[in-house]
């Protein structure tokens, strides 16, 4: 079981800074940010390499494939503040499925919320997300731990006009 109430407060503070920083609220930024998170769940598995057929060359080295999915973390977590997600304990399950068809489920999931922002259609999201972790052998106390060093990357680019 993994705890995310502690990440929801830290997510919330850095959007607090972008907003500052930038202008912009969670309203406005609505689109962009569901889009930033498919953008990402694409870069995942770029990293993992899971769907390239046509080379023999392996993923990118764990901490890489880690770090995209804080990236994730990072836009579920911004995604869920603004619909006031309660629910912060996931089980995180072992799919039997590939890879390549687990990013997919993401992805369905994701866009999902284009037309259907609600906290049932973000929990299914966040839990396939979540799910991937046990796939690419993503500990919980890796994902706490690359979520707070990405944390920290995004605090600096904001104080650095990133």
């Amino acid at each position: 079981m993994i705890s995310l109430k502690e990440l929801y407060s830290l997510q919330a503070s850095l959007d607090a800074e972008i907003a500052k920083n930038h202008g912009v609220s969670y309203e406005t930024t609505f689109e962009k940010r569901l889009l930033a998170l498919i953008v990402e769940i694409g870069e995942l598995a770029n990293e993992t390499r899971c769907f390239k057929y046509w080379s023999n060359k392996g993923p990118s080295p764990k901490e890489v494939v880690m770090d995209e999915f804080a990236d994730g973390i990072h836009f579920l977590l911004s995604l869920g503040i603004p619909l006031k997600a309660n629910k912060f304990e996931y089980e995180i399950k072992k799919s039997d499925l590939s890879l390549t068809r687990q990013i997919l489920e993401v992805y369905k999931a994701a866009t999902l919320l284009v037309d259907h922002y609600d906290l049932t259609h973000y929990e299914d999201a966040f839990q396939k997300y979540l799910n991937l972790s046990a796939s690419i052998g993503m500990s919980e106390e890796e994902i706490i731990s690359s979520y707070k060093a990405k944390l920290k990357v995004n605090h600096t680019r904001q104080e650095t006009n990133y």
